[in-house]
């Protein structure tokens, strides 16, 4: 499916590619409603009701992937709420040996997310995912989210990539689009984005179950991280 030769540079999401969407869905369908209906004396199905109404009108702008702003907004330390189910953040499967294989060949790898620092830290913190990677870029440094044509040009003017010889992989195909429309050439989603769910019938994108699908060949000894030796 891939042709690593024809691949200079690999731009891969977080959450729901690299790490379970299970934690992220969990948290913000049941963890936050249920904190807020104690904060409103509200029954839990109310309290999700009410929530689904002000996330469904933000999702896809960069309020949505934001920690400060959803704390203002619902008086939730949303942080704090993270912290405590941070045990439920979990790595896909063959993740690790996916970036491992990466990080032994010559391609520029960036991790490309639109999750907030806050909510990033935590998650960096559990995983040691950020080892892997020449550079993690952040969403809310550009002050646009993933969706939006702006971050892709950021992107670009900090992060020069040919962008016929540069893979996204990303969960997500409003950001796969936007990605689409700025000329990225290689283009991949997973199916099965929370364990959780049912595996996502093929849309606009190819996309793969796991990342053993499109494993680098490899005959050298992977390298276990990327080291500043």
């Amino acid at each position: 499916m891939i042709d690593w030769q024809q691949i200079d540079t690999v731009l891969l999401d977080m959450d729901g590619t690299l790490l379970d969407l299970h934690f992220d869905n969990f948290f913000w369908l049941q963890h936050v409603p249920k904190h807020y209906a104690a904060l409103h004396k509200l029954s839990m199905e109310e309290a999700q009701r009410k929530l689904m109404d002000r996330f469904t009108r933000e999702r896809g702008s960069l309020n949505w992937y934001c920690v400060d702003y959803w704390s203002e907004q619902l008086q939730l330390d949303i942080s704090a709420l993270k912290l405590e189910i941070s045990h439920m953040i979990a790595i896909r499967p063959h993740v690790t040996d996916f970036l491992s294989r990466l990080a032994n060949q010559k391609q520029q790898l960036i991790l490309v997310t639109n999750a907030h620092r806050k909510s990033l830290n935590i998650k960096l913190a559990c995983t040691g995912i950020q080892n892997w990677f020449d550079d993690i870029v952040v969403s809310h440094d550009f002050r646009a989210a993933k969706e939006e044509l702006s971050f892709w040009k950021q992107l670009h003017t900090s992060h020069p990539f040919d962008r016929e010889r540069t893979l996204l992989i990303d969960d997500t195909e409003m950001v796969l689009e936007s990605a689409q429309n700025f000329g990225i050439a290689h283009l991949l989603t997973l199916l099965q984005p929370d364990s959780q769910q049912a595996k996502r019938s093929a849309g606009k994108f190819r996309g793969i179950h796991h990342f053993d699908e499109i494993m680098p060949e490899n005959g050298n000894q992977a390298r276990n991280q990327k080291t500043d030796d």
